[in-house]
């Protein structure tokens, strides 16, 4: 089925794009939600006017959002967990654990959806993407360690002197230590 997008959709294409899908996800799920529609000659004669708007509207939320890109980009977060001799966590960090934290820490809305990563389920360092909008896309450094153990997270942050007061209250947070206990 060909359809043609309205508006931007991740993994997809850009508003204005025509896209060959599957019949049923273009029936089931991007003409219900508003996101596509068939590409018919009449709909293919607009798509360069939607193309303009939506790269519009793609301007004005990259503007809105490129605040919350600068206070993600050097952000460290810091989870302690319970984890095996390994490495291996008793449980996991999830992205609704990172979305919390992102949201504690800035204040920025940050919808689990938006999180690119699988659960982290050993300790270490990660680099986890934050889809904003399709433009934006900032890093966020993750750092899980062991329960009891501190982190100078003042080393991973980079020209960020008042991240590291906040570095501190992030070590002794509860709700980002919560984690699973698994019998072995």
């Amino acid at each position: 089925m060909k359809v043609l997008l309205l508006k931007d959709v991740y993994k997809l294409g850009r508003a204005g794009d025509v896209k060959r899908v599957a019949d049923g996800y273009g029936r089931n799920y991007l003409l219900p939600q508003g996101l596509a529609v068939l590409a018919t000659p009449g709909a293919l004669k607009q798509a360069d006017h939607i193309r303009a708007r939506a790269a519009a509207q793609r301007e004005v939320l990259n503007k809105e959002m490129s605040g919350v890109a600068e206070a993600l980009k050097d952000l460290v977060l810091a989870f302690p967990a319970r984890a095996g001799e390994t490495g291996k966590l008793y449980g996991s960090i999830t992205n609704q654990m990172i979305a919390d934290a992102i949201r504690e820490r800035t204040g920025a809305e940050v919808d689990r959806r938006q999180i690119d990563s699988e659960p982290i389920r050993n300790l270490g360092e990660y680099k986890v993407r934050v889809r904003l909008t399709m433009d934006l896309i900032p890093e966020v450094t993750v750092i899980v360690h062991r329960e009891g153990e501190t982190v100078n997270l003042a080393a991973f942050e980079e020209e960020a002197p008042e991240a590291e007061e906040s570095a501190e209250a992030v070590e002794e947070t509860g709700p980002e230590a919560q984690t699973e206990e698994v019998e072995p």
